[in-house]
């Protein structure tokens, strides 16, 4: 879809949003012309000072405005001042970047959904590798389940967008989010922490201690956690969905017994213990055979099955019929309870635990040479139980449990020759992960009907435990040469083999209650149900050579600009989900999907000013896209898409205390093609749009400090950020889609003596309803539910450094 056809906000979004980066440039210019050169604007609220920003998104230390990739890079002061304290906090002020807290099939509210540029994964189960990788200090997190990272003693935030491939690997062909830990500082006893009340008996806190051991080591703990009440309640038992109640640990030691030598050891634990994502119904499909068949269970006066009578003259069979009237046992739009009242009665609950220990140790070998080692475990738990309907109907409620163990090393070696610099390394990944989903549905697909039900049974139960393992091996290299001086060419590649196993038990459990006065020919009338095993293992491998280039001239010490290319793969794996048995009793596998982007770019940074641009264009091949065979979800490598965006970023920071933050994207989504899949049913077209990629994203946040007695200051904010329409599975349906929101948030902060800080605010202060989540099946299901945001709230918090 066109960006700004009909779309009135759209167009009057962007034009704010250049107008307001136009007024920052001409400031900046003037600026410029009254004050000599300053250095490269860092995104941080200093006091009056200008700093150089250093990313890491080549795997080494440079300047961001030398690094020939769109990055959009927050120091830990800038995110606090913003009001961004977790990662998905970040759409809020990056273009192109949509982070969901609550995937759509999981219920769990750690299991995060994150895509950039459009591309990512809908579907957070072990089975299926997202689009987006996330890295803490280096380190890959391979699951969507501690995605969702609190942000407290942290050192900054660069979010990569477009394909990483080269040196970030697979599964990263929308971009890749880094998350960098403060390092333990040797030779000083140091400390930071906050607390935090608010709304909704919000209670947040956050200690960090730095302890110094020796003169060439030093330790660094903290801890924090963060309580607040759900905000959609539900009418069954009066659980809150959408709370928070969880707390995080970590410890970090270095040892640098010489300047050639050091190593970096930490160790993070993270528990959530909370009752599910709020979820609220959004709509029943009535001639649905699911919801038809549960609201003939449920005793709906005068509701029939909507399917062809297997018998002539059969009398249950009939037209698709669940009356509209308001009555509890009807599944149709009464069930509506609002947009903060869940209607469901099954049990819900959303649990992590997640740890993991890492160690980064380099060498100087010589003055050009430098020998590094990344090795990590990490272990994660998850739970996450939903009432996907939101009634008190069986329509669906899903179970998905797993524990995955994630065991890496990287080695790399870079070299810095003058002229010529450069990178090799390789790479080693294994992880393990048992995962158990469980659906309750009112009836099993196959067969169609179920006379136990019809007499009064509870429906169907499938459930699915599955053992899935991946051994991933890569070598990687990357080689830069300045050949004349301001001119830097780049060019890398990188060879990846994923290795997959899965093995899997699928039963379908249909309960025999009473008999039923005039059976059917079906399986419903016995215990149990059909038991398909995939005990091979099965076995599957990926391979891919992916790459990158870019061309980079530096005009001026304020002025560069870079052409690239780059093209990533995300692994393909394994179908999990059935109801019926498979051809030869093997499961589905689905292939791997590639994403080639061509990007242009200017970073320019005149006096005080910071303003960077990327226009880019990109192929999505082999999409990983959901059909339905019944009710079941299956991935297939079933389309191709075509990419363009233009993004825009700028920080101005005055010497008289003002500061302008702004970002901009705009992009153009195409679904080129989707290839038909015989038995299966498509969920989108090419006139839909890809999920979570609106046309217009911008934000802005503006700052002022007044300058106060005996160095205090007194600093108001407010931020904004606009989001146009918004879809959220593939194909549109109009019940869960989002149409455009305005969100603005205010602060107020006052720096005291002695590194004591007193500040409150207001998030979404204008109380915007607007969907942050969405997910449906009508067709067969029936159902359809969606998340709002949290609603208006306040905030007060006491912070110190020391």
């Amino acid at each position: 879809m066109a960006f700004g056809i009909d779309k009135l906000r759209c167009r009057l979004a962007a034009q704010v949003a250049f107008g307001a980066l136009a007024i920052v440039c001409c400031a900046g210019t003037a600026a410029a012309q009254d004050a000599a050169p300053a250095e490269p604007v860092v995104a941080q609220p200093a006091d009056d000072a200008v700093e150089e920003v250093v990313v890491t998104a080549r795997r080494r230390d440079e300047n961001l405005q030398d690094t020939p990739i769109a990055i959009s890079a927050f120091s830990a002061q800038v995110l606090e001042a913003r009001q961004v304290l977790q990662t998905q906090d970040l759409e809020r002020i990056t273009p192109s970047l949509q982070f969901k807290p609550a995937g759509q099939l999981s219920g769990n509210s750690a299991s995060s959904v994150v895509f950039i540029r459009g591309v990512g994964q809908v579907d957070p189960t072990a089975a299926v590798d997202p689009g987006v990788g996330i890295y803490l200090d280096e380190v890959y997190l391979g699951r969507a389940v501690g995605g969702a990272i609190d942000f407290g003693d942290i050192a900054g935030v660069e979010v990569l967008r477009g394909p990483q491939g080269t040196l970030f690997g697979r599964n990263t062909i929308g971009g890749a989010i880094l998350v960098r830990t403060r390092e333990p500082e040797v030779g000083s006893f140091s400390g930071r922490g906050r607390l935090r009340l608010g709304g909704d008996d919000l209670a947040e806190g956050f200690l960090a201690l730095n302890l110094p051991i020796a003169s060439t080591m030093a330790a660094r703990v903290a801890g924090g956690f963060r309580k607040r009440d759900g905000y959609v309640i539900r009418t069954f038992d009066g659980k809150d969905l959408g709370n928070e109640n969880g707390y995080s640990l970590n410890g970090a030691f270095k040892w640098e017994p010489s300047a050639a030598f050091k190593t970096f050891l930490r160790a993070d634990y993270s528990k959530r213990n909370e009752n599910g994502a709020p979820f609220v119904f959004a709509g029943i499909n009535e001639q649905a055979p699911v919801a038809a068949i549960a609201s003939v269970a449920a005793g709906c006066p005068g509701a029939t099955i909507p399917f062809a009578p297997i018998a002539p003259g059969n009398p249950r069979f009939g037209a698709p019929n669940v009356p509209l009237i308001n009555d509890v046992r009807c599944a149709n739009d009464f069930q509506a309870r609002g947009d903060f009242v869940n209607g469901g009665n099954a049990p819900v609950m959303s649990m992590s635990e997640v740890w993991g220990v890492a160690n980064t140790a380099t060498l100087r070998l010589s003055d050009a040479l430098l020998a590094k080692s990344i090795t990590a475990y990490r272990n994660t738990e998850s739970r996450g139980v939903r009432d996907a309907d939101n009634t008190p109907l069986t329509l669906i409620t899903t179970d998905v449990g797993s524990e995955s163990k994630q065991f890496s090393q990287e080695v790399q070696l870079q070299a810095d020759l003058g002229t010529v610099s450069g990178i090799v390394g390789g790479y080693y990944f294994r992880e393990v992960t048992n995962e158990r989903a469980t659906v309750f549905l009112a009836f099993p697909p196959s067969p169609p009907v179920i006379g136990s039900l019809l007499a009064g049974g509870p429906g169907s139960r499938d459930l699915q435990v599955s053992r899935l393992r991946t051994n991933s091996l890569a070598a990687f290299g990357e080689l830069t040469w300045a050949p004349v001086e301001r001119l830097e060419v780049t060019g890398g590649l990188r060879y990846t083999t994923d290795r997959k196993y899965y093995q899997g038990t699928v039963l379908n459990l249909f309960p025999a209650t009473q008999p039923d006065p005039n059976p059917l020919p079906t399986l419903a009338t016995t215990q149990g149900g059909p038991l398909f095993i995939f005990n091979t293992p099965n076995r599957r491998k990926f391979s891919a050579l992916t790459g990158s280039a870019s061309v980079q001239y530096r005009w001026s010490n304020a002025l560069s600009t870079y052409l690239s290319y780059a093209r990533s793969f995300k692994s393909g794996g394994f179908n999990t989900r059935y109801n019926a048995a498979t051809p030869n009793n093997l499961p589905v596998p689905f292939g791997d999907e590639k994403v080639t982007s061509y990007e242009a770019g200017v970073k320019t940074n005149i006096g005080r000013l910071r303003f960077n641009v990327a226009a880019f264009n990109a192929n999505y091949d082999d999409i990983q896209l959901i059909f339905r065979q019944g009710v079941v979800p299956l991935l297939f490598n079933a389309g191709k898409a075509r990419i363009r965006g233009l993004e825009a970023e700028a920080n101005y920071r005055t010497s008289f205390g003002l500061t302008f933050d702004a970002g901009l994207s705009l992009l153009d989504d195409k679904i080129k093609s989707i290839t038909p899949i015989p038995g299966a049913t498509a969920t989108v077209t090419p006139n839909d749009d890809l999920p979570f990629t609106p046309d217009v994203q911008a934000n802005f946040g503006v700052a002022y400090r007044f300058g106060l007695a005996n160095g205090m200051s007194l600093t108001p904010r407010f931020d904004g950020s606009y989001t146009s329409k918004l879809t959220f599975i593939t194909g549109s349906i109009p019940l869960i889609e989002e149409n455009g929101y305005f969100v603005g948030n205010g602060s107020l902060a006052l720096k005291l003596k002695g590194g004591l800080e007193i500040s409150a605010g207001v998030t979404n202060i204008f109380d915007e309803r607007y969907l942050i989540q969405g997910n449906a099946s009508l067709a067969t299901l029936g159902y359809a539910e969606r998340i709002f945001a949290r609603p208006r709230s306040w905030f007060a918090q006491l912070s110190t450094a020391f």
